[in-house]
């Protein structure tokens, strides 16, 4: 085998064996041949760093619920404890983001030819940047908006021009773009005329959805018609407000929190 084949083979072995550190190690090898990854490498790689940072995210999210609830009671010794933690967490996601960010920007926008790998490109490019604003505050939180927006909409013109709009890859972006506009830009008229945009350019020409795509591209359907049915409620719950405000929120669905790259 060769040593690009020797990479592929060891990050199909590390996902098995669910070593999804080792999985990343060994597509930024092949990542760093600047060659223009195949199909299947392009996806490796996606779902090597998405398990990652996946993984600490969740962490994130379900410390700084509980940091919540410990302020609320005021117990100032748990939440010193518990900020320590929680920035351990955040300097780890500064580093998986920092890591894919690089390789995006050294190897592989670079090395991408076909309209569809720039858009996916791209696409993690913003998604990883909106990672980032996800925790960061002030100047550090503006930066990482500012680049995810530039990176979605870099990905969003060059899809719209070369990707139908039932392709999976095209749909993804939108999905992804519009939580972005929802969560980070607090912009939920934007996110909501996105997310239908696209859902209905899909529907318009479901027809030719290819057998190979039609899972994928129904899927994200599905879960871009979600979203829209939750943000519409939420908004017109800030405009009345609802018995049993205050509680937990139904969680908001990106392609990253699906088993489609």
């Amino acid at each position: 085998m060769t040593e690009r084949e020797n990479n592929v083979y060891k990050a199909k072995l590390a996902e098995q064996a669910e070593r999804y550190d080792e999985m990343v190690e060994a597509m930024k090898k092949v990542a760093s041949m600047d060659v223009e990854l195949t199909v299947e490498e392009r996806n490796l790689l996606s779902v090597a760093y998405k398990n990652v940072i996946g993984a600490r995210r969740a962490s994130w999210r379900i410390i700084t619920s509980i940091e919540q609830k410990e302020e609320n009671k005021g117990a100032e010794e748990k939440l010193e404890m518990i900020k320590t933690y929680r920035g351990q967490v955040e300097k780890e996601l500064r580093d998986i983001c920092s890591d894919i960010l690089n390789v995006l920007e050294k190897h592989l926008i670079p090395c991408a030819t076909s309209g569809e790998s720039k858009v996916f490109y791209y696409k993690m490019k913003g998604d990883y940047h909106r990672y980032l604003a996800e925790f960061a505050t002030g100047s550090d939180r503006k930066d990482a908006a500012e680049n995810s927006l530039i990176a979605y909409k870099a990905a969003s013109d060059i899809a719209m021009n070369d990707l139908p709009p039932t392709h999976p890859i095209r749909l993804g972006l939108a999905l992804n773009f519009s939580v972005f506009y929802y969560e980070i830009l607090n912009s939920p008229d934007r996110a909501c005329r996105l997310a239908k945009a696209a859902f209905d350019d899909a529907i318009a020409e479901l027809d030719t959805l290819s057998e190979e795509s039609y899972k994928d591209s129904t899927l994200i359907m599905q879960l871009l018609r979600d979203n829209l049915t939750l943000w519409t409620s939420d908004m017109q719950a800030d405009v009345e407000p609802q018995p049993g405000d205050g509680e937990q929120k139904e969680q908001i669905q990106d392609v990253e929190d699906q088993d489609v790259s």
